[in-house]
């Protein structure tokens, strides 16, 4: 009788079913990571509003919820972006003059395209919004058309040079000063398919042990087949 080896697909089979678990659990740390990280994110966003605190810093006060007074400057950038019941436009990025006399960035919210050249008050308005340092550039990011004035992201450290400001960013979700941008307040709705991901490994586990079985039955019947 020809001897068969069953530790090999055994511990093939132990192997990937361990390694599928793991990432299952993986998946479920970062499940729980992610729901407190938006939980945070949404008590900072809507918390009480308050002054810019003295040189903010993105690792202690991004998305933090603020209120300032101050003058809109004439100019603005247009960052080309779209919305599903608008169309494409444009995210409008004026310099913004605070009562302390520092200029800042502040998006003011959307425009559809057909209004980029459309006439918008500025001047003295009551803002409140929150802190975003973006992080939407990278190495693909086409360089802003400057002659058209459209830029294809939020990008503070070019915006701040080209409108004279420091490099802060104000979000609108407020203004007293009515106008015809649609305001696009920080979005909380984070992608999270970390559940999604741990039933899938899990289910790869189970698939993967099944396999496994029908392997070893496989060698088993082969077996009894050479016997007789």
């Amino acid at each position: 009788m020809k001897k068969i080896n069953f530790l090999f697909p055994i511990i093939i089979g132990l192997l990937g079913f361990l390694t599928l678990v793991y990432l299952g659990i993986w998946q479920v740390n970062r499940l729980e990571w992610k729901l407190d990280k938006i939980e945070n994110i949404e008590k900072k966003i809507n918390a009480l509003s308050v002054n810019i605190p003295n040189n903010p810093t993105k690792l202690k006060h991004q998305y933090l919820s603020v209120k300032l007074e101050g003058r809109i400057l004439d100019r603005e950038l247009h960052v080309l972006t779209s919305t599903k019941k608008d169309g494409p436009g444009f995210k409008v990025i004026s310099p913004f003059l605070t009562a302390n006399d520092e200029i800042i960035l502040v998006d003011l919210g959307f425009i559809p395209e057909i209004e980029k050249n459309s006439f918008r008050k500025k001047g003295f308005t009551i803002l409140e919004g929150n802190l975003l340092w973006p992080n939407e550039v990278d190495y693909f990011t086409p360089m802003p058309n400057y002659k058209e004035n459209i830029w294809f992201a939020r990008d503070l450290n070019k915006m701040s040079k080209e409108l004279g400001a420091i490099e802060l960013l104000v979000i609108a979700s407020k203004l007293s000063l009515k106008n015809n941008i649609i305001y696009m307040p920080i979005n909380t709705n984070l992608t999270n398919n970390h559940l999604q991901y741990a039933i899938t490994w899990f289910s790869l586990s189970i698939v993967w042990i099944g396999m496994t079985i029908f392997w070893i039955i496989k060698l088993l019947r082969s077996n009894k087949r050479e016997i007789k």
